[in-house]
């Protein structure tokens, strides 16, 4: 199939031409004849698969008649991070080329000015995330009632981000008659629940299972110390035993496991930086540029960062932590091998995070293969534990071994005054040697039954 047979204008086919896309992907393929035929899109397709390009290169066939009105915009795209909204506008202004359309961005980080001015211009198309979008609508400076074309992507981040609440909120907004583009990696109960209640008829289109990881992707595990410095330095042999690294990113669960990991990669040599969600946007921003530029070649990333980065060719993804969820996997791991590319995905694994593997594997269907072939790693990970905890208390000098000492002295002393409070008497035994107080006398009266009657 070509993109000439999709039903798009010859404006976003010159567009995608002089992009470089000669063939449609699947979800492309199967997501774009029906959101040009107007229909309602329920489209599930792993992260990389080019869902962003399944709607904005119908979004601009179906808007090139019409034009938008001041404070009025034609149509909306609903994102869960500030990255994902970048994105998709650079996306607009890539195949756009040719249109005239008004494009505005409504996300953090930015002045609310800047953005009124753009929308009391008129927008064709409007990307927001949903705090801002409310803020806007809140402050008046903003109408959606005449919104032609409404996508929702990444769906089940929105979910797991607590965005389902103001989802909801802005679809009752939204004119019954909008058509309604619905994207995601994974389709949980309230996902489920959500596309029922405001998506008419849909077409139903799948790339691939859902969380299912492409077959690109070498993936493989590492089993790691539980120690936290000695799983600082199996990290680094993994980076340096990878071979040729062009670029790589490392995931970790905490804010706080992506700062430290970013100062000892640095102090070791390793040209790195991170990206969390504490960060203003300028600095993400500055970030991700010297990412895709080559001037950082290991990022250091929490969650953030797990979806939307347009990034085409990492090489390398390393899972420093094992993923709390199940899905979040195979997200992390879709920021390599895309487009049909080669890519490599690494995760380390200490003995507390096997039931966490187990839950990967069951949602992918297949297991990850063990890099050193280990056939039993719960025995493998706590001979690996010992083994560092004996290094320890080997290699540890007299201060080392000092906090230790104080602790038996503390313990032995305990144990000595819990024997004499044994032997103590209990302090109800010395009851009956208190002399009674004969009830309230001149001599044995309270102040305030003492005090003269007014």
């Amino acid at each position: 199939m070509t993109f000439e047979s999709l039903g798009l204008s010859p404006k976003v086919l010159n567009a995608v031409t002089t992009a470089g896309f000669d063939t449609p992907t699947e979800i492309q393929a199967k997501a774009i004849p029906s959101a040009m035929e107007r229909q309602d899109v329920l489209g599930l397709a792993q992260t990389g698969s080019g869902k962003t390009a399944a709607f904005t290169l119908p979004m601009l066939t179906l808007l090139e008649k019409g034009r938008a009105r001041a404070r009025m915009p034609r149509s909306l795209i609903l994102e869960p991070t500030r990255e994902l909204a970048a994105q998709v506008h650079e996306a607009f202004e890539t195949f756009g080329q040719q249109h005239k359309l008004t494009v505005a961005l409504l996300i953090g980080g930015v002045s609310f000015d800047e953005q009124n001015a753009k929308i009391d211009r008129g927008a064709d198309v409007l990307i927001a995330t949903p705090g801002r979008l409310l803020d806007h609508v809140e402050r008046g400076k903003l109408m959606l009632h005449g919104i032609e074309i409404f996508v929702v992507d990444e769906a089940d981040r929105m979910l797991d981000m607590g965005f389902i609440p103001d989802i909801e909120r802005i679809c009752k907004i939204l004119p019954i008659t909008r058509q309604t583009l619905f994207f995601s990696a994974t389709m949980p109960p309230e996902i489920k629940r959500l596309t029922s209640q405001f998506l008419h008829k849909p077409a139903q289109v799948q790339a691939a299972p859902p969380a299912t990881t492409a077959e690109t992707i070498t993936q493989r595990l590492v089993r790691a110390p539980s120690d936290a410095k000695a799983k600082r330095q199996k990290l680094r042999e993994v980076l340096n035993e990878a071979g040729e690294i062009k670029n790589a990113i490392v995931f970790a669960n905490r804010k706080t496991t992506v700062g430290i990991l970013e100062a000892s990669l640095k102090r070791h040599g390793f040209n790195a930086a991170a990206l969390h969600g504490d960060m203003d946007q300028h600095a993400r921003l500055k970030t991700l540029d010297a990412f895709r530029s080559g001037e950082i070649t290991y990022l250091i990333a929490s969650d953030v960062a797990a979806r939307g980065l347009d990034i085409p060719n990492v090489s390398h993804v390393f899972n420093y932590d094992v993923p709390i969820h199940a899905d979040d996997y195979v997200h992390r791991i879709g920021r390599t091998g895309r487009a049909g590319r080669e890519g490599n995905a690494v995760m380390l694994v200490v003995k507390s995070e096997m039931k966490a593997l187990n839950a990967i594997e069951v949602l992918i269907r297949k297991p990850i293969e063990w890099q050193d072939g280990a056939s039993d790693t719960s025995e493998q990970c706590d001979k690996d534990s010992e083994e560092n905890s004996a290094k320890s208390r080997a290699g540890g000098s007299d201060t080392d071994k000092q906090p230790d000492r104080k602790r038996r002295s503390q313990a032995k002393s305990k144990r000595g005054k819990k024997a004499e409070n044994d032997n103590a008497p209990s302090p109800q035994s010395d009851v009956g040697s208190v002399p009674d107080s004969a009830g309230f006398h001149a001599g044995n009266m309270p102040a305030f039954l003492a005090r003269p009657v007014r």
